[in-house]
């Protein structure tokens, strides 16, 4: 039997669908691309924007007609939240809900063991019943792997439909994510990124804490460089920073989520700090993290353009933030009302040619302060985590802050680290 798999949307949803080949792979299942014709398609859906929904339902609808026979499996966000809409799509025979995470294995092959399995077989990995988190990680070309450690989120922004498509904030244990974590370690690889929808909230309802989780995944052994995905600025604690910066694997690289740059928007949006807090927070880090000879800090940037109520002069104001801030890179998405949330009924609402015209300029401006973090790094000594080839026969690999570094091609060091001056 044949499987093959299609994921839309975050790392999230990629570190489960790795999961998922796993356990269909130790199962005795054959995994074959998409395009091919497949027994069974299991496609994990995205919900973050009408266009994900639009995404996802194209999906479904393109594997049913490379082979209408094909039994069509849908998770993911958008299962989450329009389970009967999927359920009308010609050719969709399950749709597993966000607590439904771990059955997707063993009721899939269960459904069809008559024609898949020996009825004694057990599923490796597995659990039998719904997992408050399901457990998940992804390996990217025997270099990176992406640790699923958090899911949910407790916060309700008023534009974000994440706590209803993937529920309140939950966390595995930190005996379990060691555990994963020596699982990658054993397959080689040597950099691993801690991923959750709200990555920081971590173990707030288990009597664990993020830092524990840290100094607990900093200790297992084969693992050279730990990142975290994204964190909240607020849930980045200076606590945190001094641990990090008193010498561990763990990189000068942050994906902070920013959204929007004026008090005036964030807190309508129901975000938890303030401009002047993010910069403090940035600020702090830059101190503690910084100095002569060492690599500049790595700052992403989240921003939402065009969210209800964003004038022409408060998008000016967050311009000029962001210029004051100079974060590495900005990753830049247009505001997309969903229904349901409070944001898609309040006034102000941006048009999408404003919209667009928003989203070039904070562009423009991130490929600017880009160049600028590489040329501030210029002569630092790094090292770098050589990865897979280009197609112009080069190869490349990410410092530890995060730059792109090229050199020509060498198979003996893809997965390896060796130091280079920027």
């Amino acid at each position: 039997m044949k499987i093959a798999f299609i994921t839309l949307g975050c790392k999230l949803n990629f570190a489960e669908t790795a999961t998922y080949e796993r356990g269909f792979r130790d199962a005795g299942l054959e995994i074959v691309p998409w395009r091919e014709k497949a027994d069974i398609y299991l496609i994990n859906t995205c919900t973050v924007t009408e266009t994900s929904n639009r995404k996802s339902r194209g999906e479904i609808r393109k594997v049913h007609r490379i082979n209408p026979s094909a039994r069509i499996i849908v998770t993911g966000c958008y299962a989450q939240m329009k389970p009967d809409e999927i359920r009308a799509i010609e050719g969709v025979s399950r749709v597993f809900m966000s607590d439904e995470k771990s059955l997707v294995v063993p009721e899939t092959l269960g459904t069809f063991r008559q024609e898949l399995l020996p009825k004694d077989l057990s599923i490796p990995g597995q659990g039998q019943g719904s997992d408050p988190v399901f457990p998940a990680y992804s390996t990217s070309e025997r270099t990176r792997a992406f640790l699923k450690v958090q899911d949910g989120c407790d916060n309700f922004c008023r534009y974000c439909t994440v706590p209803y498509a993937r529920g309140r904030s939950r966390s595995i244990p930190v005996c379990e994510a060691v555990k994963a974590a020596q699982r990658i370690a054993a397959e080689g690889v040597k950099e691993v990124v801690i991923t959750g929808v709200n990555t920081g909230d971590y173990g707030r309802h288990t009597g664990e804490s993020f830092l524990e989780l840290l100094k607990a995944l900093n200790a297992v052994e084969g693992i050279e460089r730990w990142r975290i995905s994204s964190i909240e600025p607020n849930l980045i604690t200076e606590e945190i920073v001094d641990w990090i910066a008193s010498g561990t694997k763990f990189q000068p690289h942050f994906h902070i989520p920013l959204q929007q740059g004026t008090d005036v928007i964030l807190a309508s949006m129901g975000r938890k700090y303030t401009t002047s807090f993010f910069a403090g927070r940035i600020a702090y880090i830059h101190s503690r993290m910084e100095g002569p000879g060492k690599p500049k800090v790595f700052f992403g940037i989240d921003v939402m353009a065009g969210l209800p109520g964003e004038t022409e002069e408060l998008f000016r104001q967050e311009l000029a933030f962001l210029e004051e801030l100079q974060p590495a890179f900005i990753h830049v998405f247009p505001y997309s009302k969903r229904p349901g949330t409070p944001a898609a009924v309040m006034p102000g609402q941006v048009p999408e040619q404003v919209k667009a015209e928003r989203v070039a300029r904070l562009e423009e401006l991130s490929g600017r302060l880009h160049s600028g973090f590489i040329e501030a790094n210029r002569g630092i000594r790094e090292r770098v985590l050589w990865e897979s080839r280009e197609k112009d026969g080069t190869m490349s690999g990410y410092t530890g802050n995060y730059i792109r570094i090229y050199r020509p091609w060498d198979e003996s060091l893809v997965g390896k680290l060796t130091e280079i001056t920027i």
